[in-house]
């Protein structure tokens, strides 16, 4: 495919995705590898790498209508996000006072559990086909072809069952936030 033709697809796709946020399943595919392989390369540890790059596509997904496009791959902008938020967690990094180590363990222990616990309830809510993918692809590692094959279902219907269950999981834990 030319260059040409690949730029009017993205821009397409995400002018489909400003009109129907749930179209944003197109972008979040085409450009996860690139977004995490840059995250991973500047943070210490996957789950780091993981966590900023779920927020890189939150912010662009929450700010995907004040988009313009000019021209550039839309994953420029993606990267520029992700620039942001590593700068933002370094300059946090360094300006945070030192705490013992035992205080950091005990915290880290109670926060994992009350995430664990909020997470389970969050994911009984979901449809349990939602929730089937979310175990599958996250807990098990298994791929969306897998996932397809156990389901009966097309790749792409498992794509986007993801794309629901996660964001039926962010609406859950934005109104418990309200």
């Amino acid at each position: 495919m030319k260059a040409t033709e690949h730029d009017a697809d993205e821009r397409r796709l995400v002018e489909a995705a400003q009109r129907d946020p749930h179209r944003f399943a197109g972008l979040y595919e085409a450009n996860f590898r690139r977004v995490y392989a840059y995250v991973a390369r500047r943070v210490g540890s996957r789950e780091e790498a993981e966590d900023l790059t779920a927020e890189v596509f939150h912010q662009a997904l929450a700010g995907l209508g004040r988009f313009e496009w000019q021209g550039t791959p839309f994953v420029a902008w993606l990267l520029g996000i992700a620039s942001h938020l590593l700068a933002h967690r370094w300059q946090r990094a360094t300006t945070q006072p030192e705490v013992l180590s035992d205080d950091l363990e005990l915290a880290a222990v109670n926060e994992q559990a009350e995430r664990q616990a909020l997470f389970a309830q969050l994911l009984d809510r979901l449809p349990p086909d939602q929730r089937r993918v979310l175990e599958g692809r996250f807990f098990e590692q298994r791929s969306i072809r897998e996932l397809a094959q156990e389901l009966r279902r097309s790749e792409g219907a498992v794509k986007q069952l993801q794309f629901r269950a996660l964001e039926n999981l962010r609406n859950h834990v934005r109104d418990r936030h309200e």
